[in-house]
């Protein structure tokens, strides 16, 4: 028996030791000087609610990804077709399909053969004769498109996560959140709308040649050639600050795209004016290299998210892997423009479903409130364990504490955020810690009551109370885990507390007052127990 007490004793000790060393650094505002590498270091972290800062939901577009993957589809196809001298009046994508009309039925065959040696993530929808003519209309495979999609979110959720880690933000958190949803919480911003544009911009960029074998004013009176589009460069009149956009007729087809980046770097010209160096991967080099021999003294166009941002003419083929983009830009967006094209473009553009922003003010005041109802109450239920049941209110108090400083350590040791819901949830587990104490005591005293000794009181006190605090416990523990399961952000803080803090009050109410007890009747022969 005394064995035992020692080691729950010592269990006991080590818990609150261990508590009291994760949570120094939060009491301290920091790590102090000369603290060992492997000690704990990580403070509770602070939700937006309580730190301030902004909390985004966003939806990405997964269909627009499917379009994406069917224009590039589209593409292949029509150049193979070619290669392989397979005649056809048109190709387009219309929405979610790719309609090919084919010269005559001897096309057919050969057209077949084609899409089931290299494209089986296209499949025919519909087949009709129009005369000589066979329009073929594709769709991709269900399997193929519900892949794509997926691969767009979990793009999305990497791209975004990599442009907020080059913003500088401390300990985001980005999550995926259902099929295609992102959860995006960055505490301490100071400037959420530029976040929210460096979140945002898909960053899709391509390198197109211009088509300067036909006229513009035609193209703009409504007669573009096929194969070619009208983009707009945006341009800043100098001397007003007025924007007009000049337009360029570009051919539709993508020379080179971001994926061939490796880094893009702020740099500045002899004038002092922002731009953008842009350096490729080994195999983005040699395909820039190729690109530009092969269309020496023509116009290539450098298009970011639809807008042609410079045209210079080919002079020479370019080697070496570098490009510049040139703009009307400002420092600060020149930098934004360079992270997002290092982080990469989004699959699909993204929309915001939910924004909220925290000022750091009042995210203060709400700690400030949470600490004050936090040691109110807990000094309230202090004075009153004391007063009602004496000595044991002491033992009682003395769990309720290592009780607090059990849950906070926990937060820290699993990286889990201490939200406004989550104090709410503190408040609670102090309710709860102490209600397991009262009937534990209650009980102890009808058995002092029947003429039991204290030993004897005690000992039955505790067994015969743990079943119905175990009951009690375990529903709210279901409770809080659905909670969780099911909930979003602030009911997520809620319930991670409200679940920590059940699991140590059953520790510190149940184990460590247990022990106590147990510790001081071995100790002093303790005939008479008021209560």
């Amino acid at each position: 028996m005394r064995r035992w007490l020692k080691a729950r004793l010592l269990l006991a000790l080590v818990v609150l030791a261990g508590a009291a060393l994760f949570l120094l650094p939060t009491f301290l505002g920091g790590v102090p000087e000369g603290w060992p590498e492997f000690l704990p270091r990580e403070k509770v972290r602070l939700g937006l609610d309580l730190q301030g800062g902004m909390h985004l939901l966003l939806e990405v577009e997964d269909e627009e990804a499917v379009k994406s993957t069917l224009e590039g589809l589209k593409n292949d196809l029509k150049e193979d077709m070619r290669k392989r001298r397979l005649f056809f009046t048109a190709l387009e994508r219309v929405g979610d399909r790719i309609e090919v009309v084919l010269l005559n039925e001897e096309v057919k065959g050969g057209f077949d053969r084609l899409l089931e040696d290299a494209y089986p993530s296209l499949k025919e929808l519909e087949v009709r004769r129009e005369g000589d003519r066979v329009r073929v209309t594709l769709g991709l495979d269900p399997r193929w498109s519900a892949e794509v999609k997926k691969w767009a979110v979990d793009q999305a959720l990497e791209t975004i996560r990599n442009r907020v880690d080059q913003f500088g933000v401390t300990e985001p958190e980005i999550a995926r959140q259902g099929k295609d949803r992102i959860l995006v919480q960055l505490p301490g911003i100071k400037d959420p709308e530029r976040a929210k544009k460096l979140i945002g911009k898909t960053a899709m960029l391509e390198f197109k040649l211009l088509d300067e074998e036909h006229d513009l004013g035609r193209a703009l009176a409504g007669e573009i050639p096929p194969g070619s589009v009208i983009l707009y460069k945006r341009q800043r009149d100098p001397n007003t600050g007025a924007i007009r956009k000049v337009p360029f007729l570009v051919k539709d087809k993508t020379l080179l795209t971001g994926d061939a980046l490796k880094d893009a770097r702020v740099a500045f010209d002899r004038f002092n004016r922002p731009y953008i160096s842009l350096t490729f991967t080994s195999r983005g080099a040699r395909e820039f290299e190729r690109v530009t021999g092969e269309n020496v003294g023509k116009r290539l166009a450098i298009i970011l998210d639809g807008n042609v941002y410079s045209a210079p003419v080919i002079k020479e083929r370019i080697s070496g892997g570098r490009a510049v983009i040139e703009g009307d830009f400002t420092l600060e967006e020149a930098h934004d423009l360079a992270i997002v094209l290092r982080a990469g473009s989004l699959p699909a553009p993204v929309k915001i479903l939910e924004e909220r922003t925290v000022g750091p003010s009042l995210g203060k005041d709400s700690i400030e409130k949470g600490i004050k109802a936090i040691i109110h109450g807990g000094v309230l239920v202090v004075i009153f364990m004391a007063f009602y049941y004496r000595w044991a209110g002491l033992v009682a108090d003395l769990a309720l504490i290592m009780n607090l400083l059990i849950v906070l350590a926990v937060m820290v040791l699993f990286r889990a955020t201490l939200t406004l819901p989550g104090i709410a949830g503190l408040v609670l587990t102090v309710g709860m810690a102490v209600d397991a104490n009262v009937l534990i005591f209650e009980r102890i005293k009808e058995e002092l009551r029947l003429g039991k000794t204290v030993r004897a009181a005690v000992d039955a006190g505790y067994s015969k109370a743990l079943l119905t605090i175990l009951d009690a416990q375990i529903t709210t523990f279901i409770a809080a885990v659905v909670l969780f399961q099911f909930g979003t952000g602030p009911i997520k803080g809620f319930a991670v507390t409200l679940s920590v803090g059940i699991i140590a009050s059953l520790f510190t109410a149940v184990m460590v007052t247990k022990t106590v007890f147990d510790y001081v009747l071995s100790v002093r022969r303790v005939k008479e127990l008021r209560i």
